[in-house]
């Protein structure tokens, strides 16, 4: 009982500072982006201190660095589309990219792997990138904007990871204020609803983005559960974990030697067991979140992840 009140009262702030300290993937994409925010912020002040040229510097960030809608501009400048999703300039936007990265994030490494983690994020955002590229110079009613169209931010990204994990675990819900406890699937979906409907209304070309961000998490989970894994074709992520697996399965030749009088029976018996327990974890993590775990079902479910 004193166990679970415990779990019941975690302290944020501890949270906070053991997931930053980690070498995770997941914690160096958000580093990285607010780094990056916080040089342009820093280049933006000095630029404003000698004699105001805030906004020319700011153009030339975007020129840069934001990706163009012109695919005259992207022949000279392609790593634009790797850096714009890197790219913010505005408060409010790096926060809210970034507390959804955090949050889906979480989710995400629960049940997947930190490759699948950054070439979601990456791929996502080419795709969302991709989108609005091919939008814009499809559709006439964009024709007029493409010289200074620019594409910039995380939410093509952040929506490949969101619809991604929604689609892999669509019954894992969330409380959100107002609506209660809610099925991620069903908060993706009307992510996707609101970016299209939303394009007549301002800012079209990140709704695209956000679109094609969302159509790459959704077409990359259909694959991975047909055995298909993009993210394979990618170097490997993470260290701990990696060693703990190891490790493990260098003592398991010499178990298995002197257990081989054990039926088939009993192995699969073995297993199915295991199976039933993996399966009571992650109904507990879908009724009650991650942090409702206790430390030796958080063991049992990471080591249990390391042998996919």
């Amino acid at each position: 009982m004193n166990q679970y009140q415990h779990q019941q009262r975690p302290n944020p702030l501890e949270d906070l500072k053991r997931f930053f300290k980690s070498s995770g993937i997941l914690p160096r994409l958000i580093i990285i982006n607010v780094a990056v925010w916080i040089l342009i912020q820093i280049v933006f002040a000095i630029a404003w201190a000698f004699n105001g040229s805030e906004l020319f510097i700011e153009q030339t960030i975007l020129d840069y660095f934001a990706l163009p809608a012109s695919l005259e501009l992207l022949i000279i400048r392609p790593w634009t589309l790797f850096t714009y999703m890197f790219l913010h300039t505005s408060f409010w936007h790096i926060l809210f990219n970034m507390l959804w990265l955090y949050w889906f994030g979480k989710i995400f490494t629960q049940y997947l792997n930190e490759r699948q983690l950054i070439t979601t994020y990456i791929l996502g955002g080419l795709a969302g990138g991709l989108l609005y590229m091919l939008a814009y110079n499809i559709f006439p009613v964009f024709q007029p904007y493409i010289p200074n169209a620019r594409a910039l931010g995380a939410s093509a990204s952040v929506m490949g990871i969101v619809a991604a994990i929604s689609l892999y675990v669509p019954n894992y819900t969330i409380s959100l204020i107002f609506f209660g406890r809610v099925k991620i699937f069903y908060l993706a979906l009307v992510l996707f609803i609101i970016d299209f409907f939303m394009i007549r209304h301002g800012n079209a070309g990140g709704h695209i983005a956000h679109i094609g961000g969302a159509i790459y998490g959704f077409i990359y989970v259909y694959y991975l559960r047909r055995g298909k894994d993009i993210s394979k074709l990618f170097p490997r992520f993470g260290n701990k974990g990696r060693k703990v697996k190891f490790t493990y399965k260098k003592s398991t030749p010499k178990k298995e030697k002197h257990k081989r009088p054990a039926s088939d029976d009993s192995f699969n018996r073995n297993r199915a067991e295991k199976q039933k327990r993996i399966d009571e974890i992650l109904d507990k993590i879908s009724r009650s979140g991650y942090d409702s775990l206790s430390k030796e079902e958080k063991e049992l479910l990471f080591n249990s992840s390391n042998k996919k």
